[in-house]
Formats: structure tokens, C-alpha cells, sequence
């Protein structure tokens, strides 16, 4: 579980063995609900490096920072160039769950996150491309980071924070463009079928035509929330900048390379209700930016999808991602279910009525089959998970019907756990992640009509 005293090379590990400890016999998520991301740069490079325009001591602008994001009481906090003031920063927020620091110049990546929900999966990934054409880029281990944020039980959404390239130089954009690309490449990779939200420095301007800013809304399929604030229409490439004013409050008609994007899930429905430019709340007593940058603020609102739910996961961040989801058609039955395993769980199919089959994990194992009657759905589903070497895994899989039918296999462990769907649902899918055997696992639900109506 993420915390104040969470190593960042351990981050994932950690948090999904500790995930064991959270009920997942609680309802469903109750939908609708709301909750707002902040994205801030707050250049946090040593002042020998880089004072930046912003006013006042970076030690004493630290402090300011920690208090304001707790004043403001945002949930989730993507920072960048969190460096060597980091310590002063933490220590006056409040935040419940907060990566650990990836440690200051040259070592860090100076991107952290400070949230009040939990997280599942956390990574932290370096650019494959830097370039020092306009400055320190190549200096710091910069890149983007990448976690499973649980704002409730079984409502995750894939949230990365990111601090590209930057500079103007030809170096600079060849090196920005591979930043962007390499994170629109991960999306596509590791959150099939699941909600986004990617935000923070991307150094990048849509009037700048060698910036590829574009391709989170032509790849991914996300939406850019300032784009949308001001009418939907982008601001073309080759055009002058939109620049914002310095050290004032400015209009979000105006342009700044901090941005964010999102995308909801065929469970998920996301949107975005107001985008802000929250300037005027990072002063100093004496009204001076404590940063040079604009931070920004979107509000959302999301709402899940009538007769579909989602369970929490179970196990680790190994494997090849998966998620049933899309492929998952209206009104969906359970025909059967086959669990592979002898001292693990190898593999999991379920094939529905209508006829997809859906095969995660390998070929190892004993198969252990349980078709069900056209009444028939799985109710429960339980798991245990442990370590081999070094890696998370599922150990034990037991799925129970509501007519009281039951299929197991694997070995059973010190820690499990049982998942139950809500009222009147089975499941009909699953995701999480696999390769010989199934490493991590969470279910899709789908509510059970009356059998004579199907």
C-alpha cells in the first residue's frame, strides 16, 4: 500500500501484496461520484541548476506547495520536478497515499503522486530517448510513471504522470516526440479496456507543429480537458502560441504544455466538468507564484455502466495485460468455467452462452470444468495468492454458482480471499495479467436477467 515510507523500487510489489487486506464482500461501487486530479510542476531542481521566475527560496516555496495541496483538499496530485525540496513538500501535506521519492539530482525522475485513494500496479519507466540540446534533460531520470488507482472498490482508472523533454531545439523535439509516442505506445499495451487519465508536463503546444501532442486523441482515443474547456476546437499547428501570462491568474483560453487527458471504459462513463488554471492558490504570503508554472486543475464526474460491474484484483503486476471487456456483448450468460492448476492457478476460460470464450494463462495444470444450468451463474469467487520467486502470483481459485455448483484447483495459501458479485449478478469475464500462469485477477459481473427472458 502506498505510503510516506514505501521504497519506489518496491512501490508495486508492496502495494498489491497489502491489497490483501481490503474487504471484498462490501457492495458493488455506487455510482455517480466525483473526485478532481491537479497537475503541478514545482521546480524543484537545485537552485544552482535552475532558479526558475518564481519568487522567494525553493526550500521556503516547498513548504508553501505541501500546504496549499492540503488546503485545497485535491484527490489525486500529479507532481513533476519534485526534487531535492521533496522532504519539505511531504512534509506539510496531508495526503493519505504518496510514492516515494525516486531520490534527488542525478538520481530521481522528480515525478511523484499524492492521492486519498489507494493504488494497485504502481511503475516508474524511463524515456528510451532524452536529449540536453536545451538544458538537463539527460541529466535526471526522467520519464512517466504509471499506477491503478482505486477511487472504489472494483472503479479503477490507469493514471500516469508524466515530464518530457524539453526545449525547442531540434534534439529536444526528435526527444519529446519519442516521449509522447512511448507513452501512447504503453496505453495501448497495459490499459486496454480500461478508464485514463494522463496528466502532467508534456513540455509540448498544440501550435507547435513538431510537437505530437496529437496522438493521445488519434491513438489512444483520450480526451484533452483544456481542449474540451474551451469549445472542442484545437489550436492549429504552425499558429503563434497562446501563451499565459506570467505570475498571474490567466484565462484558460491561453496555452501551457501542462495538460490532461482521459478516457472512460465500456464500465466506466468519465467526464470532465470544469478546467482550471489554479495559479491564483499557489502564492506566497506575499502574492508571488511559487512556481513557474500555471498548475491545473480538472473536475470530474463518472458513473458506471446499468447491469456491469468490476471486483477488485487479487495478486501481482507480472505478465502480459488482459481485459475481457470489450469483447463482452449485451446481455451476457456464463455457459462454463475451466480453472487450470496444481500448485498454482495455470489457467482460467470462461466461455459464454452467446458464445465467446474468453482463455487467460497457460496450458499447465489439471483442467477442472463446471457447466451451468440456464438459472445458473457464479455468485463468489475465491482466491489465494503467494510469492515464487520474488513475484506475486494466484495460487488457488474457487468460483461457487447461486445453485450451490462449485469448480476449484491450484493450492490454497495463508492469504485469500472471497469476491463476491453484487445481487443478481455472475460473473461473465474476467482481467488482470498472465503469462504460463495467471498472476494477477480481478472479475467482470454482468446482472442475471430471468433465464425465460434470454
Amino acid at each position: 500500500m502506498p505510503s510516506l515510507l514505501v521504497s519506489s523500487l518496491a512501490a508495486s510489489t508492496l502495494c498489491l501484496a497489502a491489497s490483501g487486506s481490503l474487504s471484498l464482500n462490501e457492495p458493488a461501487a455506487v455510482s455517480p461520484g466525483v473526485f478532481n486530479v491537479l497537475s503541478i510542476n514545482i521546480a524543484g531542481l537545485p537552485e544552482i541548476l535552475n532558479p526558475n521566475e518564481e519568487s522567494g527560496h525553493k526550500r521556503i516555496n516547498a513548504m508553501y506547495i505541501g500546504q496549499k495541496m492540503s488546503q485545497y483538499d485535491y484527490k489525486v496530485i500529479n507532481v513533476q520536478e519534485d526534487f531535492n525540496y521533496h522532504a519539505r513538500v511531504y512534509k506539510y501535506d496531508s495526503h493519505r497515499f504518496r510514492t516515494a521519492t525516486s531520490g534527488g539530482v542525478p538520481l530521481g525522475s522528480g515525478l511523484n503522486t499524492l492521492s486519498n485513494y489507494d493504488w494497485v500496479d504502481f511503475a516508474r519507466i524511463k524515456w528510451n530517448r532524452c536529449s540536453d540540446a536545451s538544458g538537463y534533460d539527460c541529466m535526471t531520470r526522467k520519464g512517466f510513471t504509471f499506477m491503478r488507482l482505486r477511487i472504489e472498490q472494483g472503479v479503477y482508472i490507469d493514471m500516469i504522470n508524466l515530464h518530457t523533454d524539453a526545449g525547442t531545439k531540434p534534439g529536444d523535439q526528435v526527444a519529446r516526440r519519442s516521449n509522447i509516442q512511448q507513452v501512447a505506445d504503453f496505453i495501448d499495451a497495459r490499459s486496454v479496456g480500461n478508464a485514463v487519465i494522463v496528466f502532467g508536463d508534456t513540455n509540448s503546444r498544440y501550435t507547435r507543429s513538431e510537437d505530437n501532442i496529437r496522438i493521445f486523441t488519434t491513438q489512444n482515443n483520450l480526451t484533452d480537458a483544456w481542449v474540451e474547456a474551451i469549445g472542442g476546437k484545437r489550436p492549429v499547428a504552425g499558429a503563434d502560441a497562446i501563451l499565459c501570462p506570467v505570475g498571474t491568474q490567466p484565462d484558460i483560453n491561453c496555452e501551457v504544455v501542462d495538460k490532461v487527458f482521459y478516457r472512460g471504459s465500456p464500465i466506466i462513463k468519465l467526464k470532465s466538468t470544469g478546467f482550471f488554471y489554479d495559479t491564483s492558490r499557489f502564492l506566497s504570503p506575499e502574492d508571488e507564484p511559487l512556481t513557474d508554472h500555471h498548475p491545473v486543475r480538472v473536475e470530474f464526474a463518472y458513473t458506471l455502466k446499468d447491469g456491469l460491474r468490476q471486483s477488485d484484483f487479487r495478486g501481482g503486476p507480472h505478465g502480459i495485460w488482459f481485459n475481457d471487456i470489450a469483447l463482452i456483448p449485451e446481455s451476457p450468460k456464463l455457459l462454463s468455467i475451466t480453472i487450470r492448476g496444481n500448485n498454482r492457478l495455470d489457467g482460467l476460460t470462461l466461455t459464454l452462452v452467446s458464445g465467446e470464450t474468453f482463455t487467460h494463462g497457460g496450458s499447465g495444470g489439471r483442467a477442472h470444468s463446471l457447466r451451468l444450468a440456464s438459472d445458473e451463474y457464479v455468485q463468489w469467487v475465491k482466491l489465494c495468492w503467494g510469492r515464487k520467486k520474488k513475484r506475486t502470483q494466484i495460487f488457488y481459485a474457487q468460483a461457487v454458482t447461486n445453485k450451490g455448483g462449485s469448480v476449484q484447483a491450484g493450492k490454497l495459501t495463508n492469504e485469500c480471499a472471497k469476491t463476491s458479485a453484487p445481487s443478481g449478478y455472475g460473473v461473465v469475464g474476467s482481467y488482470g495479467q498472465a503469462a504460463d500462469e495467471v498472476n494477477q485477477l480481478g472479475f467482470i459481473y454482468a446482472e442475471q436477467k430471468d433465464s425465460t427472458t434470454l
